[in-house]
């Protein structure tokens, strides 16, 4: 939206107070108001932050008056041109029509009309503002739903308080910011002009609290809920060079995980001739995903690597066991020999030390198992000789601050639908595409 005045409003400015505002009693007497604050402000001799607080509500209220004073004149401007364009309207009858902004509440004694004397109602200046009664103007919306995707909706009412002096109950928060969560899946991240040389990409799960409540005939819903835990799963991708990646997530299945993988690489600039850099903890879901989505073998531009943090806490463990005394120097020169390639001389010092099968905790079986089975998957020193990372820190620390930072507060439990919802939104901040979304909302 255009803020700057049009030139001919420009020009009319030149008139005085009383010809401008002969017609807008409300703001008239507020500006007055402002003069006289000004004075009194400095006969007290206030410090520029008091001066600046009486500031912020004297702008609050007007406002909240220039709102009023609109409303007033195109509330009468819409009937007007209603009965213009059908001749069959008539006056039915007159409501007082109030909204929520991010001024307070503005409200204005609406007239409806009807066709004919029997015929449907017709509410024209609802129709022409795109309000409705008990609404919520947009720049509200889109403040409510700022707070309610990083703070519990109970917080988020106290920063709508605090940063706009209005009091709205916890309930309007949850609903508008579950509103636009679930809207928001409907923006796509822009990829790129041209496809990326080489793409860094990491798929990883984390587990967030989900509620589920026994519904049906003679049930009460607050009853009877069951508390488990679901897997979301979070993938990221990113040029090589660049810092920031594009993120995905999503409860769905596994195919479905791998869909939105796919569609997470194609928005970081994925081309035909890409080549793409993969990591992850080697779970076989991840490692097949990666597979199918991105292609495997000696002729794919794919390869996957084995995160080497995950591997350096298995031997870090079997460490304790095989050189109690001196674990860190055991361990430091296992992860020497694997930078070099030299998983078969780690696995061929772990084989002797190996627990037997009965017994339960075993760590150096543990180790052995776990790099025996993706030994494919860690050539360390080919990736570093090319620049690529080794460590899948980034879609881990994505957890955090993309997801659990708001789904794992304290005593949140969400149903699915709207852990998925807020799945999406926090994505798309996490995407930077928080002002597309609304340049959206705003056109349509």
């Amino acid at each position: 939206m255009n803020n700057e005045l049009p030139s001919a409003e420009l020009k009319q400015a030149i008139r005085s107070l009383d010809q401008c505002y002969a017609d807008k009693p409300h703001l008239r007497q507020r500006l007055i108001e402002i003069s006289d604050m000004i004075n009194a402000l400095v006969a007290q001799g206030c410090t520029a932050h008091e001066a600046e607080a009486r500031a912020i509500e004297q702008i609050r209220q007007v406002g909240q008056g220039i709102l009023t004073e609109w409303a007033q004149k195109a509330e009468a401007a819409a009937v007007a041109k209603a009965r213009a364009d059908d001749l069959e309207l008539r006056s039915y009858r007159k409501r007082r029509l109030t909204w929520h902004s991010t001024y307070g509440e503005v409200s204005v004694l609406e007239q409806r009309l009807r066709q004919g004397r029997r015929g449907a109602q017709v509410r024209p200046f609802c129709e022409q503002a795109q309000i409705g009664a008990r609404g919520y103007s947009l720049p509200l919306q889109r403040a409510l739903t700022d707070f309610g995707a990083d703070h519990s909706f109970v917080e988020a009412t106290k920063k709508v308080r605090e940063h706009y002096g209005i009091q709205l109950p916890a309930s309007s928060v949850r609903e508008r910011t579950l509103a636009h969560a679930k809207a928001s899946g409907a923006v796509e991240h822009e990829a790129p002009k041209k496809s990326v040389q080489t793409l860094v990409t990491e798929m990883d799960g984390t587990m967030l609290p989900i509620v589920q409540t026994q519904t049906g005939p003679g049930r009460d819903g607050r009853k009877g809920k069951e508390l488990s835990w679901r897997e979301a799963r979070l993938c990221l991708a990113r040029p090589l060079e660049a810092v920031d990646g594009v993120y995905g997530a999503t409860f769905g299945t596994v195919q479905i995980a791998g869909l939105l993988w796919h569609q997470v690489a194609e928005g970081a600039g994925l081309g035909a001739q890409t080549r793409v850099h993969g990591l992850g903890d080697g779970a076989t879901w991840i490692v097949n995903t990666f597979q199918e989505q991105f292609g495997a073998g000696k002729d794919s531009r794919a390869t996957y690597t084995l995160d080497f943090h995950h591997v350096s806490d298995y031997l870090a463990a079997a460490a304790q066991v095989i050189a109690p005394e001196r674990n860190k120097d055991w361990l430091h020169e296992q992860q020497e020999l694997l930078l070099q390639n030299k998983a078969s001389q780690v696995l061929g010092t772990l084989e002797p030390h190996r627990e037997p099968a009965s017994q339960e905790e075993a760590p150096i079986r543990s180790a052995h198992g776990y790099m025996s089975q993706r030994q494919q998957y860690m050539d360390y020193a080919g990736a570093r000789a090319a620049g690529l990372p080794i460590g899948s820190g980034e879609v881990e620390g994505g957890h955090r601050h993309v997801l659990q930072k708001r789904l794992k507060i304290a005593g949140a439990w969400w149903l699915e639908r709207n852990a998925q919802w807020m799945l999406q939104l926090r994505t798309l901040r996490a995407n930077g595409d928080w002002n597309k979304y609304w340049t959206k909302v705003a056109k349509n």
